[in-house]
């Protein structure tokens, strides 16, 4: 990999809302980065910070964010276009996104988060599919919302047992649809990253996005970014 030069883009803090209510956009400094500057100079970096913790994701310059907070973990959505509560959380006259967009979302393993971190990982984690089987044991829905085994149409890139990247083709369903971005006639990217630890529960970062042609070339690098702070 070549060294490029430190420089720094944008920060852009992301407003919200969530279970403890509406909260602000926070304030904060550039963005250190190590990118070529023709690059960096496509990017900027969204963040929410605030009582729920903090997390953030690279995105083209000049989009949108809204974070959301709940039980079962939160999630960061990046677009170009507008992006609020109405939207996002009530879903009025709303149903996905259909063009460009970015999805982070952070599922927690022992909340209601749980049953989004046993369909990832029923589909796509055979080392670790006795959680999803715990899961299914627990009767709050059936069996069937679990299927084992990947997606038949997406293009998967393992690089671990707990890590593995996506391609969902256009016009299929697959990781990649497992957000708010429905099928079009683009294809959706990303990773699900699976985090276990022996005093935490179990975690799942899931990053999801579709770039418009003219931006694909960042791609690659949001999932760099990405998995880096994932794995921190």
């Amino acid at each position: 990999m070549l060294a490029h030069a430190q420089t720094s883009i944008p920060y852009v803090g992301c407003s919200g809302d969530g279970q403890t209510g509406p909260y602000a956009a926070a304030k904060g400094s550039p963005k250190p980065v190590n990118l070529p500057l023709a690059m960096a100079d496509q990017l900027a970096w969204y963040e929410y910070n605030g009582d729920a913790g903090h997390f953030g994701t690279l995105g083209p310059r000049g989009w949108n964010c809204f974070a959301t907070i709940g039980s079962n973990g939160w999630t960061l959505y990046v677009a170009p276009e507008p992006l609020d509560s109405a939207k996002l959380l009530e879903h009025k006259n709303w149903k996905g996104f259909t063009g460009p967009a970015i999805q982070l979302s952070g599922s927690d393993g022992g909340t209601s988060g749980r049953f989004e971190v046993a369909q990832v990982v029923a589909r796509v984690f055979p080392a670790h599919r006795d959680y999803a089987r715990g899961i299914i044991k627990e009767g709050f829905g059936p069996a069937s919302d679990y299927p084992f085994g990947p997606f038949p149409s997406d293009h998967l890139t393992y690089k671990g047992k707990e890590l593995v990247e996506f391609t969902t083709p256009a016009h299929r369903k697959g990781l990649g649809t497992m957000s708010w971005l429905l099928p079009s006639e683009k294809p959706i990217t990303g990773f699900a990253l699976l985090s276990i630890g022996p005093n935490v529960d179990t975690e799942l970062l899931h990053l999801s996005f579709r770039l418009p042609p003219s931006l694909s070339s960042l791609g690659a690098t949001l999932i760099q970014q990405a998995e880096v702070d994932g794995s921190k």
